[in-house]
């Protein structure tokens, strides 16, 4: 098992937000989580990471069977873990290529110094698949870029640090049908036995380019229903309440 989280409790501040959550993926695996507003996915997206402001008062998350609660942001992304965000920060001042060169340097450390021909290469090739301009090279890190930009720029990350595991937390939201094409064919071109991905959404249409092997829908802070990718389409159909009458919410 690549992810495995145990019976997760979750407050900010005093108020709890996850109530228990259990799920499993495994090497290869491509999950989707959704459910409505509030109903605590990006909170599980930002503990997952090691975000400070949220406090576990119980439960476990293991990592290729290593508990990771106690490390940090940094140490998590070193053993393999990536984060797209809902809503990806400016930094002004700092240049996409300086980076991603010296992101790569640090998650790569220990197989000797940076090729840095290579890195270029790759980099250029990554920037195509996702359709961008290479002068965003020397532009800084989302400063003046639209959302869509943001959001190809987050995936661009992603292809250059090769994570184990990637969770994209509303990769999908504010995309127009190209952006979102580009944006899936950037996910699927990393799809293999050593990629796995968390994609958290409210809607089907970015489950219509990125096939999930399983489905989640959580609602009021725990996971209450999993299946295949027909339950998708269940979904789009029916809405949530029939989900809370099912179980008795």
């Amino acid at each position: 098992m690549l992810l495995q989280i145990e019976n997760l409790h979750t407050r900010i501040e005093e108020k709890e937000i996850l109530k228990g959550v259990n799920l499993g993926i495994e090497r290869g695996e491509i999950h989707a989580l959704m459910g409505p507003n509030g109903s605590g996915k990006s909170t599980l997206a930002n503990v997952l990471l090691g975000h400070p402001s949220y406090t576990v008062a119980s439960g476990r998350i293991l990592f290729e069977g290593q508990d990771i609660l106690e490390a940090d942001p940094e140490d998590r992304a070193r053993l393999g873990m990536f984060l797209a965000f809902q809503y990806p920060v400016e930094v002004p001042g700092v240049t996409v290529g300086k980076f991603l060169k010296r992101s790569v340097e640090i998650l790569r450390d220990g197989e000797g110094p940076l090729n840095v021909n290579k890195f270029i290469e790759e980099l250029r090739a990554a920037m195509d698949t996702m359709g961008m301009d290479r002068s965003f090279i020397n532009r800084y890190l989302n400063e003046g870029f639209s959302g869509g930009e943001k959001k190809r720029m987050e995936i661009l990350q992603m292809l250059l640090f090769q994570p184990k595991l990637a969770i994209l937390d509303e990769t999908d939201s504010g995309l127009d049908i190209d952006a979102l094409r580009i944006v899936a064919q950037g996910v699927n071109r990393l799809r293999g036995d050593q990629f796995s991905a968390l994609i958290i959404t409210h809607y089907q249409r970015i489950l219509d380019y990125i096939k999930p092997d399983k489905v989640h829908i959580m609602i009021y802070g725990r996971i209450v229903l999993s299946g295949g990718a027909d339950l998708v389409g269940e979904l789009e159909s029916r809405g949530y309440d029939w989900i809370r009458e099912e179980v008795r919410l």
